[in-house]
């Protein structure tokens, strides 16, 4: 649980490092593949060296490789990014995390096993924290194109966990998983930067970050090493000792951390509905937890 707290934590920081970027005059496409492609090149090395005489790993996974990539490297934010060009943030946000949902009608599907009292319960709770914490009952606006892409969003983030968590005995090792997905998720964001689908547009001025101008290279580095080559290796980590399901409830914890963090670095105060939000979903999280059927996700 620590370590999904921890892997959470840092994804939470992408908020602040991506914000830099954007004012800097960087578009979120281009932020994006720049987050993936340099954190494929920071797990390289580390990768190679946890794979060295065991390279057959890599073959015999290398779908569960593409399938991480594609959905929960690059999947999760391209379609999150083309929710919020047709729906506001908190919309696009509160879609995309109804993954925990997902993961318990899969697990009720594929078991035939009824979810438990508790766990239906801390669904809930977790899902009404969410939508406090990320205030979507003051401007609410929904586009049909941008609910289908949040839901797809939602669909690759479970996948995420799916696969993050499933392991065997010729399982790839959570680093190398974390690393092979980054290069496998970056080239389809190369694709649709080759192919105009999205602007690329990027810049190497100083940008604004907690109140200084500093280099580009330093919201960079944070939201490449900080929030995903970290954040992915944790999280994968974590997935394969809590399993899918608790996972992804100990997940929804990375809005709190991105609202605390955008109160440091940012100064943008978190609201008193959006601290009852976070309540609801830790006391959604405790619930799934005490169920007597997380150890089946």
């Amino acid at each position: 649980m620590t370590l999904a707290l921890v892997s959470a934590a840092a994804f939470g920081t992408s908020g602040p490092f991506g914000k830099a970027l954007f004012e800097g005059g960087w578009s979120p496409a281009a932020a994006v593949t720049a987050r993936i492609g340099i954190a494929a090149l920071v797990l390289a090395i580390p990768t190679a060296l946890e794979l060295r005489g065991r390279w057959h790993l890599l073959r015999k996974n290398l779908g569960v490789v593409l399938i991480y990539g594609m959905t929960g490297v690059a999947g999760c934010q391209l379609f999150y990014f083309v929710a919020v060009d047709h729906l506001s943030v908190g919309v696009a946000l509160l879609l995309e995390y109804l993954s925990p949902v997902l993961l318990v009608g899969y697990a009720w599907a594929t078991t035939r096993r009824r979810p438990s009292p508790l766990t239906i319960a801390g669904a809930g709770c977790a899902l009404a924290g969410l939508a406090l914490v990320l205030n979507v009952f003051g401007d609410v606006s929904l586009n049909l194109i941008g609910v289908a892409f949040g839901l797809a969003a939602a669909f690759c983030s479970a996948a995420y966990f799916v696969v993050a968590s499933h392991s065997h005995d010729e399982s790839l090792p959570p680093l190398a998983l974390a690393g092979a997905g980054m290069a496998a998720g970056v080239l389809p964001l190369l694709a649709v930067g080759a192919l105009g689908l999205l602007p690329m547009d990027a810049s190497t001025e100083d940008v604004p970050f907690a109140g200084h101008q500093v280099s580009f290279l330093v919201p960079l580095l944070g939201i490449a090493v900080l929030a995903a080559a970290f954040a992915y290796v944790t999280g994968v980590l974590s997935a394969r000792m809590l399993g899918s399901r608790l996972a992804s409830f100990l997940a929804l914890s990375e809005v709190l951390f991105a609202v605390l963090f955008a109160w440091w670095f940012l100064g943008e105060l978190p609201l008193p509905i959006q601290l009852s939000g976070g309540a609801l979903i830790i006391i959604g999280v405790l619930l799934v937890r005490a169920s007597d059927d997380t150890a089946a996700a």
